[in-house]
């Protein structure tokens, strides 16, 4: 059986390296392995919780109350892991997926029980499986609001921080409303999802950390304050949402301000000396605005110098040379700015530092048929 069973775990439990359309397969892959073997819930606990099968595993823990903290299955993990982090089925009963998370906690399951991920810290808890989320957006368990209380009032504790990275990257704030009740109060954790909604624009969250007395003022590592960031990321709007006045900003910044607002004028006042060392010290700064929806950015500062094919970050605000803005136009879609790179010069046939993929590459990846259509070039032959 064991074979059957760990092919139904590794299908139906969330892994962090594809997009939803695998994800979508797997889940129907792991539903046909159950239906062609439905006595796997009897006769593994690490099933049986994963398909919230509560009167499977209440008979497998009467017979063994053991077997609700052992590791066990494809990932080593106990069963209230693959629980959490099962995505098999949508339209999973929330009775069923509470009972069983209440079998198992009262048979001395531990609400904290959590893996490394491929060794990383901090670990990857069962709180952080409920949530969802992540860099490739996976999605949240059906039910994972009503099964994270179930964790916190077993004793899961708030100040989780993967589940709070992985969750950071949507603009959904009920874990943070949840995590807030329960007593989340690192400052460090905290300070951290406030730099990411600065920086991102999510106006709504860094009114939630502001309410919730997390510190807006004081500068973070680097010596920026929230404020300035906001500013020199291209999200003024996030300084009232800050509450605080807006900064006065050095000349460099606040060239960086103005042209991120594709403000001509200001940016014109600015030294040309000052310009210039930009250039050097920010050569990927078309990128990130190319990425945030600023095509007049762009074409501002590639009109003050700025190299078309220079290579930067779509993520976050630093100059690792990672892709182009025709990348991030391919990976957002916008077939208007794609156009007016290639207009610019831009080279359709560049590759990523990391994936060694083309533009076109990107749209294809992430869907964007248009862009593709666009960055592809035709076949002369008709075939």
């Amino acid at each position: 059986m064991q074979p059957h069973s760990d092919a139904y775990l590794r299908l139906a439990c969330l892994s962090y390296a594809e997009e939803d359309d695998e994800a979508s397969r797997r889940a129907v892959a792991a539903a046909r392995v159950l239906a062609d073997n439905p006595s796997l819930t009897r006769a593994d606990p690490h099933v049986a919780a994963a398909a919230s099968d509560v009167d499977a595993l209440a008979a497998i823990l009467a017979a063994d109350p053991g077997a609700a903290n052992r590791p066990g299955g494809p990932h080593d993990w106990p069963p209230l892991l693959y629980l959490c982090y099962a995505r098999h089925d949508p339209a999973l009963d929330e009775a069923a997926v509470l009972g069983t998370a209440r079998l198992l906690l009262s048979a001395g399951a531990d609400p904290n029980a959590s893996f490394r991920w491929r060794g990383l810290d901090p670990p990857f808890t069962a709180l952080t499986g409920a949530f969802g989320g992540g860099e490739r957006g996976q999605p949240p368990h059906p039910h994972a609001i009503a099964l994270a209380r179930l964790l916190l009032d077993a004793g899961a504790r708030a100040d989780d921080g993967q589940a709070l990275y992985n969750r950071m990257f949507g603009a959904d704030d009920s874990h943070l409303d949840l995590l807030f009740s329960y007593g989340l109060a690192d400052a460090a954790l905290l300070r951290d999802q406030l730099r990411w909604a600065v920086t991102h624009g999510m106006a709504d969250r860094v009114r939630l950390l502001a309410g919730r007395g997390v510190d807006v003022t004081s500068p973070f590592d680097d010596g920026v304050t929230p404020a300035a960031l906001a500013l020199t990321t291209g999200y003024p709007e996030i300084v009232g949402a800050l509450g605080v006045p807006a900064p006065a900003l050095a000349a460099p910044d606040a060239f960086v301000a103005a042209a991120l607002a594709a403000d001509h004028a200001a940016c014109a006042r600015v030294a040309a000396r000052v310009v210039a060392d930009l250039r050097t010290e920010r050569p990927g700064l078309a990128v990130w605005a190319a990425a945030h929806g600023r095509p007049g950015a762009v074409a501002l500062l590639l009109d003050f110098g700025w190299q078309v094919d220079a290579m930067g970050r779509t993520d976050v605000p630093r100059e690792d040379p990672w892709e182009t803005a025709l990348h991030a136009a391919a990976e957002t879609g916008d077939v208007a700015l794609a156009r007016e790179l290639l207009a610019r010069g831009a080279d359709s046939a560049i590759r990523d530092a990391r994936f060694g993929a083309t533009p076109g590459d990107w749209a294809r990846y992430f869907d964007q048929p248009a862009v593709a259509a666009l960055l592809t070039p035709s076949d002369p032959s008709g075939s």
